[in-house]
């Protein structure tokens, strides 16, 4: 592919958004540039604060529970306070909890704090996925949410290395920039994001309608967007698991923590490098090809670790996986939106965003308890076994939910998996992206 063609493809990937989603797109980019919490958390307890690993993970988990509770609540309030009160809101909680963490120093003030964090960053992701479908033209949503997705990564892998450059300042300066981060953030959406929550609708006669009442327990009972959300907890558990699973298992195979930090760094690399190209070779394609063949190739890069020895190896399975997220993350997100009734869009985003935060609950501790016991093996052949389960239910269960108005083909379906099979491939035989990763870490 010449110079001039990337050019276009880049520009058209990009192009047709209207300023407002731009303006979230930074708001983004600048939230996550400046995410130094959760990454220097667990080494700011053990060795600024000298508490136990034990005590380091059980407060990491408590992030993710909060996020359990922060999910649900920030999609009845996007769409009862509007988006746009309900991310700004969020955002200066947000921002008070990163500066608190920077005074308190009890382990029971941490651990609040810490916890109040995880519901106020959780609970600001329904709003933005809200904004994102009121605004943007159904046909083009998917390729905002993977705009979107990339600005996320791109703002953690920018906030990583300047993060571990500039920790000789200390953990509470860090702190302190990610709520000076998260303030600015919330000053952008203020200032410059309309709201976009839809207006009631009205008769012919300009009478207001009543539109149907939405609470939880009525998006539970949505039958095919309760399918969509239980398939994607089953594989955003298969995509948490090597985040605890994975250090262990190259541990146990003795290869220094410094192979881990190359390895997981690729994770970031291909992202940032790759989320335009993947979203240009996957446009327009049928939802529901893309969501089982990213379930496949969670399956296929997770189930490989158990087969890896080396930490070129561990690379090349990680960028399998990480090609099925840039997939899954974006489709997943615009197959909510599709679903969603217009006044419950914020609802539906919560309890979507509630199956991740489970997942990233249970999945740490579930692979920690499977690998120090029957072995990491077992965890990786689990982790196969329900990645073709969820492939099998999004072909099965919801081809005719997210039915595309002209019928996907299997000539389609053939080109989706031989283009991105092949992206695939390209990336696993770059050496580049190992060399890369390893420059992010000693960065």
């Amino acid at each position: 592919m010449s110079i001039d063609s990337l050019r276009r493809s880049a520009r058209a990937t990009v192009s047709g958004f209207p300023r407002g989603f731009w303006w979230l797109w930074l708001s983004t980019l600048v939230n996550r540039t400046g995410a130094f919490v959760l990454t220097f958390l667990s080494l700011y307890l053990t060795q600024e604060l000298g508490h136990s690993a034990w005590f380091a993970g059980l407060v990491v988990a408590l992030h993710g529970l909060g996020g359990v509770a922060g999910s649900p609540l920030g999609g009845a309030l996007t769409d009862r306070w509007g988006r746009r009160p309900t991310m700004v809101t969020m955002h200066l909680a947000a921002a008070a909890c990163a500066a608190a963490l920077a005074v308190v120093t009890s382990a029971w003030a941490v651990a609040t704090v810490v916890l109040l964090m995880g519901v106020a960053m959780q609970a600001v992701r329904p709003s933005i996925n809200a904004t994102i479908a009121d605004m943007v033209p159904a046909h083009d949503v998917r390729r905002a949410y993977a705009l979107n997705y990339w600005a996320l990564n791109l703002g953690f892998a920018i906030a990583s290395i300047a993060g571990g450059a500039a920790a000789f300042l200390g953990y509470r300066t860090l702190f302190v920039v990610d709520a000076v981060a998260t303030v600015l953030c919330a000053v952008i959406v203020f200032l410059r994001l309309p709201e976009t929550r839809p207006e009631a609708a009205v008769d012919k006669c300009g009478e207001p309608v009543a539109e149907e009442k939405v609470s939880m327990l009525t998006v539970l009972r949505d039958a095919p967007f309760r399918t969509l959300v239980l398939l994607n907890l089953l594989v955003c558990v298969v995509f948490t698991a090597p985040w605890i699973g994975l250090p262990l298992t190259m541990a146990g195979q003795g290869l220094p923590p410094s192979s881990f930090g190359m390895v997981i760094a690729v994770n970031g690399i291909v992202i940032v490098g790759f989320q335009l190209l993947v979203n240009k070779l996957t446009d327009k394609r049928s939802p529901v090809v893309l969501l089982t063949l990213s379930a496949l190739l969670f399956a296929l890069g997770t189930g490989a670790t158990a087969l890896a020895g080396s930490s070129v190896a561990f690379a090349a399975t990680v960028i399998v996986w990480t090609v099925g997220e840039m997939i899954h993350v974006p489709t997943n997100a615009a197959a909510t939106a599709r679903l969603a009734p217009e006044h419950a869009r914020g609802r539906y985003q919560g309890v979507m965003g509630m199956s991740w935060a489970v997942a990233g609950f249970i999945a740490p501790i579930a692979a920690g308890a499977i690998v120090g016991g029957p072995g990491p093996d077992v965890l990786w052949t689990a982790t196969a076994v329900i990645g073709v389960l969820a492939a099998v239910g999004y072909s099965l269960r919801l081809r005719k939910a997210l039915a595309d108005d002209d019928e996907t083909t299997e000539t389609e379906i053939r080109t989706a998996v031989t283009t991105v099979t092949a992206v695939t491939a390209v990336k696993s035989a770059d050496p580049s992206d190992a060399a890369a990763g390893q420059a992010s870490v000693n960065a």
